[in-house]
């Protein structure tokens, strides 16, 4: 007998983004509103002061903040986000992204999002999010449709 497993709205977005799985982060788990994801630290991450570039953290949480804010089905992207470094992280290092839903109105919401190295508070994110209307959001570039125009 086989079994056939349907991906939530949160794994199908996430099998298909080439930039967070090629830079090796991880989706740890997820529900409603929440996601945590994991990511180590590379010599390519590590800018000239031999600290992790605030790039790569920013898109570790942006990456946790998309896998929350898109676990209820209709596509969603950010609308906003601001980030705060609190601690360096370097080569080697573990960072783990907990992101959490504070706020869904309408079609939008905010998500808070903690990067730890262990206990260590590395930064802190907030995500403004807008959900689509429908799937247009995937679209290939450059069309339209109807409702788009």
């Amino acid at each position: 007998m086989s079994q056939t497993t349907e991906q939530t709205p949160t794994e199908a977005m996430f099998s298909a983004d080439e930039a967070s799985r090629g830079l090796g982060i991880e989706l740890v788990e997820h529900g409603e509103g929440t996601a945590v994801a994991r990511m180590t630290v590379t010599p390519a991450m590590v800018n000239g002061h031999r600290i992790a570039h605030g790039g790569f953290v920013f898109l570790l949480a942006d990456t946790a903040f998309a896998c929350a804010c898109n676990a209820y089905g209709p596509v969603t992207v950010a609308a906003g986000a601001d980030i705060v470094f609190v601690a360096p992280a370097r080569e080697g290092d573990v960072l783990v992204a907990r992101a959490e839903e504070r706020a869904r109105y309408g079609r939008s919401g905010i998500y808070d999002v903690s990067v730890r190295r262990g206990e260590e508070l590395i930064a802190e994110f907030r995500g403004r999010s807008r959900s689509a209307r429908d799937d247009t959001a995937r679209e290939a570039p450059g069309t339209t449709t109807k409702e788009s125009r």
